[in-house]
């Protein structure tokens, strides 16, 4: 499986726009996962198309948490391919132009491959991947905590990635037994998840792209 950051405030692709706000592609198990769509539908729109990301072939949109710079994007996408299935938590509201919108509360299958964590603490859900390697986390801001995603991500298998927004998470050695981290968009302690877990870390950014 592969994800891909499309939109990010940090660039790793010099044709790329950054911008305050998340957006990541899971690709794999039959299926090709929108997660988050940044704040800027134009900007996204370029993200995609600069990356030969066919809006046509995403399958399904996943927003993590009702903030603007994970949703922004949301209509413009829509209105390019709106024959997706949109998985939302339960306040996000009147979304325009969508066919087949769920309603996350509690952590489910969405496929064989691919569970959702739940809406946590009526806040946030978090997009779980099952794989041979473990669990790859991918979050949006992580309001919920790390802590509380990391639990529920273990009822499917041993956590392997978290990949997203780390916002001011500082429990460092809640990491230690993962072998991959990617903390970008809000995370605060970049530097020190770096340095604490050099051989873990992978930098993010729009255009960053992990294989796993």
């Amino acid at each position: 499986m592969d994800i891909t950051i499309i939109y990010d405030n940090t660039l790793q692709n010099k044709n790329l726009k950054s911008d305050w706000g998340f957006s990541a592609l899971v690709e794999g198990y039959d299926t090709t996962i929108l997660f988050d769509t940044g704040a800027s539908g134009e900007i996204l729109t370029h993200n995609m198309e600069k990356l030969n990301i066919d809006s046509q072939d995403i399958d399904k949109v996943f927003i993590s948490h009702n903030h603007f710079d994970h949703t922004g994007g949301l209509s413009s996408f829509l209105d390019q391919n709106n024959d997706v299935e949109v998985y939302v938590p339960p306040s996000l509201r009147g979304i325009r132009n969508v066919k087949k919108q769920v309603y996350i509360k509690n952590s489910q299958k969405l496929n064989s491959h691919i569970f959702t964590t739940g809406t946590l603490q009526n806040i946030e859900q978090s997009l779980l991947i099952k794989t041979e390697k473990g669990i790859v986390v991918v979050v949006g801001c992580s309001h919920s905590g790390i802590g509380n995603i990391l639990e529920v991500a273990k009822k499917y298998g041993d956590p392997y990635a978290l990949i997203g927004g780390y916002h001011g998470f500082d429990q460092f050695e809640l990491l230690k037994d993962l072998e991959i981290v990617c903390p970008t968009h809000c995370t605060e302690y970049i530097d020190k998840i770096k340095n604490t877990y050099p051989d873990k870390y992978i930098e993010g950014g729009a255009g960053t792209r992990i294989s796993i």
